[in-house]
């Protein structure tokens, strides 16, 4: 049974951290690529940040370049996102998801966890 679950979500202030977690399971996760996407109401999701298979390459939107770091632990099966000098506008639900292309590829979401930004 594949799980995708995203944790570590809640409220800080402006110029505030935190960082978000996403454990995985039912999937080969070594062979997946990881993004962090995140959706605020009326809004299309948009992609924050996604990493390779091996950690080795990265790559972030510019709204986040420099605030937030992507991780991935193979071994844990887990991906995190390290959020730092949230601003008002980082206020959003994020979402973990997994992707494979190809002819075996998959992509599995998370439910979502909710970031608030505010004083």
């Amino acid at each position: 049974q594949v799980q995708v679950a995203e944790s570590g979500g809640g409220l800080v202030q402006p110029g505030g951290s935190l960082r978000l977690s996403c454990k995985a399971s039912g999937f080969p996760f070594r062979t997946y690529a990881m993004k962090w996407w995140r959706q605020t109401p009326g809004k299309e999701r948009e992609m924050v940040a996604m990493i390779d298979v091996s950690g080795r390459s990265t790559n972030y939107s510019n709204s986040v370049k420099g605030r937030f770091t992507i991780s991935r632990d193979n071994a844990d099966k887990s991906v995190y996102l390290q959020m730092n000098s949230l601003k008002p506008e980082d206020t959003a639900v994020y979402y973990c998801n997994a992707h494979r292309g190809g002819v075996v590829g998959a992509d599995y979401w998370g439910q979502g966890t909710q970031v608030t930004v505010s004083s």
